[in-house]
């Protein structure tokens, strides 16, 4: 066979692996409120040197016919009253060694309830939608939330 023909069916071959995209949490993403189906916020989330995720909201979205929180009322400590915007509300997620589409040993503060819980999450196949799910101590009964990528 020709060495061109057969260089050419090689790359063809390759190029799915060479454009495949590392999953990552990296950008904007739009936290979708799991009772109403509205969009709450938008949070940025950033890869810190550790590995770790933090996500801080950059801008908040009301509910129709409903006030608009500006500020987590319910928060205990040093963020008691603090402002959404800028308020850390995903910290120490960690991509699992062994399937990459998850993110585990997490944190996630609930600006609704001011509860903070553990967390784990999945991205989906096209890496544009984050499903977390909150828990406390060992028990599955926290919540679910579903973030859609926006960048």
């Amino acid at each position: 066979m020709n060495t061109k023909i057969m260089l050419s069916i090689l790359l063809l071959l390759a190029c799915p692996f060479i454009h495949a995209k590392t999953l990552d949490l990296v950008g904007i993403w739009k936290a979708i409120d799991d009772k109403t189906g509205y969009a709450r916020a938008d949070v940025l989330i950033t890869k810190k040197e550790n590995g770790g995720y933090l996500g801080t909201i950059i801008k908040v979205h009301a509910i129709p016919n409903r006030t608009a929180l500006d500020h987590c009322e319910k928060c205990k400590g040093a963020l008691k009253n603090a402002p959404l915007i800028g308020l850390p509300i995903l910290s120490g997620f960690k991509q699992n060694p062994k399937k990459a589409d998850e993110f585990i040993e997490g944190k996630v503060l609930d600006p609704l309830s001011g509860h903070v819980y553990q967390g784990k999450g999945r991205l989906n196949t096209r890496g544009n939608v984050l499903t977390l799910r909150g828990y406390i101590g060992t028990s599955l009964l926290g919540r679910t939330v579903s973030w859609i990528r926006v960048d």
